[in-house]
């Protein structure tokens, strides 16, 4: 930064409005002042008298008859009648640097790994507008998650924005320090909000680790702290991957969970009289989601690809959050609790999942061989019930048979622990060579038990269990740059 740059940013930081107001009632969360004409977002001080004239830190979040909402970002014990409130800024900002990176902040933007304060190179809102759509480049180069189910089934582009939708207990966490540990963008923005406090440390230094942590930007607000700073922290993070965007640089954000930060914004809406809608969730917050999920994807320099977990209640897929998320966002992956029981992890069901890019940014062969994966497992998943019971009988339908043959080799791509490392490139190549291989004439033994030895010992008379099935056709045609026509069956 030259000095006229530096200069015109500490002009930008002078505090050159002051104005002050009362406070005249406390209810729940929320404190009502008079005489402070502020807009809604303004950051102000409440100077608590009666505690020692301790500074509270408050947010304007709107008016009633003649008053101006505020709500603190923290407990409103020791708030009374008549103390005063001041106003000497703009907007709450976040200070921001390349030495954010391997940094753990709050919700306000302060550094809470004990490591000393940052340097800020700028001072940014909060709340950018959303990159205009003609501004925004077309998604057309995939991004490496490290991930394999993700790389060959669900590929992602640069400037996606994906959810991950699960109930609780499924391997959220550890899927997300995957991809932060993994992926191949040289920034990664994590922001976890509403979490357990104990969490915070286990996903540092267990899922993350030194090599992940090195690259990430980490912002936190735990469960115990105030909807205003869990919903703070997650506008901050996405305005740091915005600032290293602007940079040119490619920015992963992690978000966990955006469910949370509909959360703290119903806690907000309801202090501030909304009308409840499904589930009690106020209007503002089916403002909220668009406004803040818009802001991340691809710039005319770097981008920002989004990955934003979604909790579901009950395991539902329809809830109203994660239904409201699923029709903004470019994709969703689902993680099955089923699948999570019997130890499969990652546990991405991929029938359940799609990538809306895919179709764009994967290769011909890449892809046919995606969707012959997607097929069989498919056709086993029909079948699995008989094969537990060993009352499945081969020859009846020879595509079924040949997706049970392959699925040890689609369980070997599908599962991965969180030490295992792969790339795009390796991950499409292993999934292509699946549908390569000759079939083998056995079926393999089924998790728990049954299914394979009982299944080969009871073949149809006159069936050809090892005959390949035609996806192989499928996808040589398809490298070789000719398109796939299966030959027509005619009726007898």
């Amino acid at each position: 930064m030259n000095g006229f740059a530096a200069l015109e940013a500490q002009i930008d930081d002078l505090d050159l409005l002051r104005i002050t107001g009362q406070i005249r009632r406390v209810t729940g969360l929320v404190a009502e002042a008079d005489g402070l004409p502020l807009p809604v977002g303004s950051s102000c001080r409440i100077i608590c008298r009666t505690d020692g004239n301790r500074e509270l830190e408050a947010e304007v979040l709107g008016f009633e008859e003649g008053r101006t909402l505020l709500v603190p970002c923290g407990s409103t014990a020791g708030i009374s009648a008549g103390d005063r409130v001041l106003f000497e800024g703009d907007r709450f900002r976040v200070g921001v640097a390349r030495s954010l990176l391997g940094r753990v902040l709050d919700g306000r933007g302060a550094p809470i790994d004990g490591r000393g304060a940052i340097a800020a190179e700028q001072r940014i809102p909060i709340d950018a507008r959303p990159i205009p759509p003609l501004s925004r480049r077309r998604i057309a180069e995939p991004l490496s998650t490290g991930v394999r189910a993700i790389d060959a089934l669900l590929t992602i582009g640069r400037g996606q924005r994906i959810g991950i939708f699960s109930g609780s207990g499924v391997g959220k966490s550890i899927l997300l320090g995957m991809l932060a540990r993994a992926t191949d963008a040289p920034v990664v923005v994590i922001g976890l909000i509403g979490e357990r406090g104990r969490e915070v440390r286990e996903f540092l230094e267990r899922d993350l680790g030194d090599e992940g942590r090195r690259r990430a930007v980490l912002v936190v607000a735990t469960a115990d702290e105030s909807p205003i700073l869990r919903l703070r922290a997650a506008r901050v993070a996405t305005a740091i991957a915005e600032w290293f965007r602007d940079l040119g640089e490619d920015v992963v954000l992690l978000l966990d969970s955006i469910t949370r930060v509909a959360m703290a914004q119903r806690e907000l809406g309801l202090s501030a009289s909304e009308p409840p809608t499904a589930k009690a969730f106020p209007p503002s917050v089916f403002t909220l989601l668009p406004r803040l999920l818009e802001r991340t994807g691809p710039a005319e320099r770097g981008s920002i690809t989004g990955f934003y977990s979604v909790l579901v209640e009950a395991d539902d897929l329809n809830d109203p959050i994660g239904d409201a998320v699923r029709g903004i966002l470019d994709g969703h992956i689902w993680l099955s609790r089923s699948l999570a029981n019997r130890g499969y992890y990652p546990a991405i069901d991929v029938l359940q999942s799609v990538s809306r890019v895919m179709q764009h940014i994967a290769g011909a062969s890449h892809k046919a061989a995606a969707q012959a994966l997607v097929e069989d497992l498919a056709r086993y998943r029909d079948v699995e019930d008989l094969l537990r019971m060993g009352a499945y009988v081969r020859g009846a339908e020879p595509r079924t048979d040949a997706a049970i043959d392959r699925i040890g080799a689609i369980e070997k791509l599908l599962r991965q622990t969180p030490e295992e490392r792969s790339t795009l490139a390796e991950a499409a190549s292993q999934l292509i060579a699946i549908y390569e291989k000759p079939l083998a004439a056995s079926v393999p033994p089924l998790p728990g038990g049954g299914g394979g030895a009982a299944v080969a010992a009871r073949p149809a008379a006159g069936a050809a269990s090892s005959a390949p099935s035609n996806t192989a056709s499928k996808v040589a045609a398809s490298r070789a740059g000719a398109p796939y026509f299966p030959q027509q069956r005619g009726r007898k």
